[in-house]
């Protein structure tokens, strides 16, 4: 195990005792006298006692894993076809819709990824995270998440430039509302969603220069971004009438809905209950 992995874990694991140590407690020393039962804090500010761990990525791995779907993409669609062009057609045809099959496929699988790192961001300060997987840990597997869907997205936005049928070039990829051959629209919001998703999953890297004020407000883009993807898939994708595809949209969209909901109405009841009890 590294120092970097080693110090990860001494932090995930003096969070979790923080956590389970009541209230003005030394999680250092054990202590024989009963304490009493801490009061719950507001979901803002367990968010902030796991914004203190570290990243769960190292920025030159998250660095790594962006430039190696981008470079795979561009090779894939302007390396291969130059360099083996036998082979190319061999394995795809005259028109190459093998570029079309990895860009939806990995539009899925971005999908997915981002659905769960909502999921896993709405949920970790509840009772039911804290139990399992725990906080500190729901908190990793939600930046996981989002940074590998983020290397998804952006590979399911290059390997387009290999489909024949749109032509899409480099700026109208890179350009939002810029895809004049396909539903400009409907793309542009996919786009305005990967720049979205960079600056939400890159903002783990900052939070310290920003302050977490700051931070959290940049994570409540994070809702901006799911419905913005989540338009893109429905109004652009091709696979938006199958079965697969309109499970995968109103389980997703739905369950981000009610988890949403129902954080908001637990945030609102627990300073009433609160105030509640000390009134009585």
């Amino acid at each position: 195990m590294n120092d970097e992995k080693a110090a990860r874990l001494a932090a995930i694991r003096a969070a979790n005792a923080k956590q389970a140590a009541p209230a003005g407690t030394d999680v250092r020393q054990p202590t024989l006298i009963a304490a009493p039962e801490p009061a719950r804090r507001p979901a803002a500010q367990a968010s902030d006692e796991f914004a203190d761990l570290p990243p769960a990525l190292a920025l030159h791995t998250t660095l790594a894993i962006l430039l190696a779907a981008i470079a795979g993409a561009l090779a894939a669609t302007l390396v291969l076809p130059a360099w083996l062009p036998q082979l190319t057609n061999t394995l795809i045809g005259p028109e190459p819709k093998a570029y079309w099959y990895l860009a939806r496929s990995s539009a899925f699988v971005a999908y997915a990824l981002l659905w769960l790192s909502m999921v896993l961001g709405v949920t970790m300060t509840n009772k039911l995270a804290r139990l399992w997987p725990g906080g500190p840990v729901a908190f990793d597997l939600h930046q996981h998440a989002s940074l590998l869907g983020l290397a998804l997205a952006t590979f399911h936005a290059l390997i387009l430039l290999g489909d024949h049928y749109i032509n899409y070039t480099v700026a109208q990829i890179l350009t939002p509302f810029a895809s004049a051959g396909y539903k400009p629209v409907e793309v542009g919001l996919g786009q305005l969603a990967l720049y979205v998703m960079a600056i939400v999953g890159l903002s783990f890297y900052a939070r310290r220069l920003i302050g977490r004020r700051a931070w959290r407000l940049i994570h409540f883009l994070s809702f901006v971004l799911f419905a913005g993807a989540l338009a893109h898939g429905v109004l652009s994708g091709t696979d938006s009438g199958t079965l697969f595809a309109r499970g995968l949209y109103w389980l997703s969209g739905s369950s981000v809905l009610f988890l949403t909901i129902y954080r908001v109405l637990v945030s609102v009841a627990r300073p009433a209950k609160a105030q509640a009890a000390r009134a009585s």
